[in-house]
């Protein structure tokens, strides 16, 4: 019986193939394979492309300062009212 575990994260255009080797038990294998991914640095890749802050686009940007002032005004004109 062959077992061969392959992981390709194609982003970053990494590719592991660990095969099994002989009389080695699907277990050893998976252990091998999480032991190689680790080392590889393959895993800690894909979290930080995963987890990673886009940037806004321009018209995000402009709508976010623009929510930002608006909300400022309101805030300001209530303080000055002495409602905070």
């Amino acid at each position: 019986m062959f077992y061969a575990f392959r992981f390709k994260l194609y982003a970053i255009n990494m590719a592991l193939e660990i095969r099994r080797k002989q009389r080695e038990n699907a277990q050893a294998m998976m252990r091998r394979f999480q032991k190689a991914i680790q080392q590889s640095g393959i895993l800690l890749e894909k979290r930080r492309r995963q987890f990673a802050k886009r940037t806004k686009s321009v018209n995000m940007q402009k709508e976010s300062a623009l929510r930002k002032i608006e909300t400022k005004k309101k805030y300001d004109l209530i303080k000055k009212m002495r409602k905070v």
